[in-house]
């Protein structure tokens, strides 16, 4: 395929032959989006679609819309005419699988430039998670909540400079894939990146560890040996558990950050090592200062820069989509398929403190994984079926915190699709609707009157 050409999936009647040759002039590439082997030929770069809802909704479009948007990297744009426009069911489908809309009849430009914009927004998209992350991603550091949007903002921060970085959290909130996202975004990326455990390795063998030995140096030194900073030249060096740092050790890595010179063991020669330096620990650090356990004068060189390590627990409803990650990756481990999550599973998800953070989480699911004897993991095989819901005041407030926690699961699994949403409930789609009203529960579903009387094509 021509790279000069960007690609536009075509989902529905035939276009006008005067909008594909206006499409052509513009370096656009029309697909027919419905043919079989054709889409999944195409290399994985952005592109945009256009769905024909002009003559109603048909459902093997809608299932090729869906099947595309977990294939590929496509952002749809539907077009519509102004009696399709007001069917609530074209709303809902516009506004949870299309980037917008243009109702016919409008001109050839409008719908070049709107689809100009949508593979503009593809684009984004697939930057936002560069390809030299995705290890780290799926290795759990997902989500989307207001605390680690925060948290990917510190990282795009503190990556491109060479200042020492503190990362502060609990345990098991992830503090090394942050380190690794930091080493990952930084001009650093191709040289390497040594991660120690400083609270792993016995005090007695902690400094040779570090900064190495000669032979002979001590009783069974029999052969030289490169230590871990010295490993990290040009790269990352990564010390968690920095509050366990012994007191001789404390004093060697302040020389070394003043200096950027160390000594192995045995010998007088001092060594140049160039490396970035980042720290982490759970420990109340001010305080180990404070009570002297940790030196004041090395804590204010490591602390230069401070990145915050959210809690799962303040996570909201990272900590479903972590759950479902978590089964999706281990899911393999067992013959029988498991299927998702039990409602009261996922109340005792976010009802639950999790003091070991998404350690704990991992681990809990990939236990019930294996020992989950249905075809949805519930509450007990979490070994949370205690947190599954708050005793309710009256019979009225647990029917309503019911009815809500179905909802917002069942419309969360469904990516907000209200219509698979209400088929998975048992319900109408105008039940869910009315429902969801009653209970103040926002929807994608409904395509605001707002972006109706500003759209542009109604003046074309």
């Amino acid at each position: 395929m021509d790279s000069a050409h960007r690609t536009l999936l075509y989902l529905g009647g035939k276009p006008s032959e005067s909008l594909l040759r206006r499409l052509g002039d513009r370096a656009w590439l029309v697909v027919p989006a419905m043919g079989a082997n054709t889409v999944t030929k195409l290399a994985r770069a952005p592109m945009a679609g256009l769905l024909d809802l002009t003559d109603g909704l048909h459902e093997g479009r809608i299932a090729r819309v869906e099947q595309l948007s977990r294939s590929v990297l496509v952002s749809w744009v539907a077009l519509v005419s102004q009696e399709t426009r007001k069917w609530t069911a074209v709303r809902d489908v516009i506004a949870t699988h299309c980037f917008d809309f243009v109702t016919l009849p409008t001109s050839h430009e409008r719908i070049v430039s709107v689809v100009g914009r949508a593979i503009g927004m593809e684009v984004l998209r697939s930057e936002a998670e560069p390809p030299d992350l995705k290890e780290a991603l799926s290795s759990g550091m997902i989500g989307s909540s207001g605390a680690m949007l925060e948290l990917h903002r510190a990282i795009r921060k503190v990556a491109p400079t060479d200042a020492t970085v503190f990362i502060s959290g609990e345990s098991g909130t992830g503090k090394e894939l942050t380190a690794q996202m930091i080493h990952a975004r930084s001009e650093r990326r191709d040289m390497p990146f040594v991660a120690v455990n400083c609270g792993a390795i016995p005090h007695d063998l902690l400094h040779s560890e570090l900064f190495g030995y000669e032979r002979g140096a001590f009783t069974g030194a029999t052969q030289r040996k490169i230590g871990r900073v010295e490993q990290a030249h040009g790269g990352t060096l990564f010390l968690d558990e920095i509050g366990d740092l012994p007191h001789e050790s404390q004093a060697a890595l302040l020389r070394f950050i003043q200096e950027r010179k160390i000594e192995r063991l045995g010998s007088l020669e001092s060594i140049d090592v160039d490396v970035r330096v980042i720290t982490a620990t759970h420990q109340d650090m001010p305080a180990a200062v404070e009570e002297g356990r940790f030196r004041a004068d090395l804590f204010f060189r490591l602390c230069v820069l401070e990145v915050r390590e959210p809690p799962l627990r303040v996570r909201g409803k990272d900590i479903t989509e972590l759950a479902m990650h978590t089964l999706e990756r281990f899911k393999d481990e067992r013959e029988r398929r498991i299927h998702g999550f039990a409602p009261d599973a996922i109340a005792a998800l976010h009802n639950y403190g999790w003091p070991g953070n998404v350690r704990e989480l991992i681990n809990r699911v990939r236990r019930a994984i294996v020992l989950s004897e249905g075809k949805l993991i519930s509450a007990h095989d979490l070994e949370l079926a205690d947190y599954v819901a708050l005793p309710p005041d009256s019979l009225r407030e647990a029917r309503t915190a019911a009815d809500r926690r179905a909802i917002e699961v069942a419309l969360f699994v469904h990516k907000g699709r209200v219509v698979d949403a209400a088929r998975s409930l048992g319900i109408s789609r105008v039940h869910l609707h009315r429902l969801m009203q009653e209970l103040g529960i926002p929807t994608r579903a409904a395509v605001d009157d707002a972006h109706d009387s500003i759209d542009p094509g109604n003046a074309e």
